[in-house]
């Protein structure tokens, strides 16, 4: 045969679509008058689309709506006016939810924790962001304290599923790190004095800047800790982790200790690994009620350039993930994850990774101890 009768054979043929099948384009293209909800179902949102809240949780304006109750808390706090280098954060909390917007209740379970957090019956929603004033840092400071307080007294959506606490928990999207010293304030009215677990390039508990002369002017991102113990906030239980920034010397580890800190520093990774890490930040916090604040400048800058005060020689996003699970089953009362400033990111890979964070600390708050390990054997030989 010739090969053009063979074409037109071909193309003469025509496959009937039954008119049962669902599929069929006859069936989907011959429902014009149906209404969405008919024809497609609900309104679901894309990954790449709906508003923007953290990994699609419901949103409220819960500093508003104070009859809106839930057991978890994403909060924003855009302040960065507390920087001492390269200022941004504020933009933070919107580039974290951002970088969750692949991250959603139907897809939540991770082999790593070996649960969903959003599948564990708790109210989880995103209550927006602080509108903190950005002309006055003594006025924006008061606002992240009555903020934080206001959600701390609400009562909890789900008493009945708390395990030994009548206090809803918040995760804090900053920011820079000051927003920690309001934080600590708040907590103390229903805590008293909490024990820190503080990932960090920096100390942060330098006394004063030079060229602070008036009280206000001594609240940074650098010097929040020594003014937290000095009103009496943090125990002397507190410990750091990642450390690696350059130092004045000596004179600031003797401070830091006075302050209320133990070191572990970012070296420590290689000399003693994480298992060891692990021990010690436990061992350290015992069953104290402790808070979690977590800079993402701990992680190095290749992985995480977008923050303020970048420090080469940084913990991998994998590392700081692996010592998070570590860690559950301590008694949390809240957690932040501040210094993202996604002027400096490429391709959003700090705010994807900080939003993986946020994820991990959910899991961490509902867990009561850490994930065990999968071993090998259990795993199918690829």
């Amino acid at each position: 045969m010739h090969a053009s009768f063979l074409l037109s054979l071909v193309a003469s043929i025509t496959i009937p679509i039954r008119a049962h099948d669902p599929l069929s384009e006859q069936h989907i293209f011959g429902q014009q008058e149906a209404t969405w909800l008919q024809k497609y179902g609900p309104q679901i949102d894309q990954p790449f689309s709906g508003p923007l809240s953290f990994s699609h949780l419901p949103y409220a304006r819960c500093l508003e709506l104070e009859e809106t109750k839930f057991d978890i808390a994403i909060l924003g706090i855009p302040f960065d006016t507390g920087v001492t280098y390269r200022p941004g954060a504020r933009f933070g909390p919107y580039a974290i939810r951002s970088g969750s917007r692949r991250q959603r209740e139907a897809r939540g379970y991770t082999m790593a924790w070996g649960n969903n957090p959003f599948a564990e019956g708790l109210k989880i929603i995103d209550c927006g962001d602080v509108p903190v004033n950005p002309f006055d840092n003594a006025l924006a400071i008061d606002q992240m304290e009555v903020a934080y307080s206001t959600l701390l007294r609400r009562p909890l959506a789900t008493p009945e599923k708390a395990k030994g606490t009548n206090t809803p928990r918040i995760i804090s999207l900053g920011g820079d790190h000051t927003i920690v010293l309001p934080i600590l304030r708040a907590l103390n009215k229903t805590y008293g004095p909490v024990s820190v677990i503080h990932f960090d390039a920096h100390l942060d508990t330098w006394r004063s800047y030079p060229g602070g002369i008036t009280n206000q002017s001594r609240v940074t991102h650098g010097t929040f800790f020594a003014i937290a113990q000095e009103e009496g906030l943090i125990s002397n239980t507190s410990i750091h982790a990642g450390i690696r920034c350059k130092l004045g010397g000596e004179e600031d580890i003797e401070n830091d200790e006075a302050v209320g800190f133990q070191i572990i520093t970012g070296d420590d990774i290689d000399d003693l690994g994480i298992t060891e890490i692990i021990r010690r930040i436990r061992k350290r916090i015992g069953s104290t009620p402790v808070y979690l604040s977590l800079d993402i400048d701990v992680i190095d800058p290749g992985l995480a350039p977008a923050t303020g005060t970048p420090e080469a020689g940084g913990w991998t996003t994998r590392e700081v993930k692996r010592i998070l699970r570590g860690l559950a089953g301590l008694n949390f009362v809240g957690a932040d994850i501040v210094e993202v400033s996604p002027a400096y990111d490429n391709a959003e890979i700090t705010g994807i990774a900080a939003a993986d964070l946020v994820h991990d600390f959910l899991s961490m708050l509902l867990s009561d101890r850490p994930p065990s390990p999968s071993k090998p054997e259990q795993r199918e030989e690829l």
